[in-house]
């Protein structure tokens, strides 16, 4: 096993069912080169980055590794994820320069936040990345 290297924290529900899901699609895609992984859930390393759990309710989270004040939130987040994928700046430039995009996609964004239990479903049990923020790499203990 590696010795942890993302370059970036993702800070998802690990009880949400669509958020897993994109968890795991991108723990399949980049097999922690670039991202970690902490769950909402997780309060004793969300602390470590003084994050709350009001902070939690305002959606998905990115901090940057290098610089930890450096943070993205929301559909905010989830863009600068897509941004550093291969080919993802490509997208998101062209997402960004159709007039009215943006703020069509932050506002689908906080609607599938804060309906996302009712839409997607709650798990009975938080889901812990095989890519744990602090950690070497492991396989996904409840996939």
């Amino acid at each position: 096993m590696n010795e942890n290297t993302a370059k970036y924290h993702v800070i998802y529900d690990g009880n949400c069912n669509l958020c897993v899901t994109f968890t795991q699609l991108l723990e399949q895609f980049d097999r922690g080169q670039l991202f970690d992984y902490i769950p909402m859930q997780d309060r004793e390393n969300l602390e470590y980055f003084n994050i709350t759990a009001e902070d939690c309710e305002m959606g998905m989270i990115l901090i940057d590794r290098e610089n930890s004040e450096k943070r993205w939130q929301g559909s905010n987040a989830a863009e600068e994820i897509t941004r550093l994928l291969p080919m993802g700046a490509l997208f998101i430039d062209a997402y960004r320069a159709l007039p009215g995009m943006k703020g069509f996609g932050d506002r689908t964004y906080e609607q599938i936040r804060d309906n996302r239990y009712q839409w997607f479903g709650k798990r009975d049990e938080t889901y812990h990345s095989g890519y744990p923020f602090g950690c070497k790499t492991q396989p996904a203990n409840n996939e």
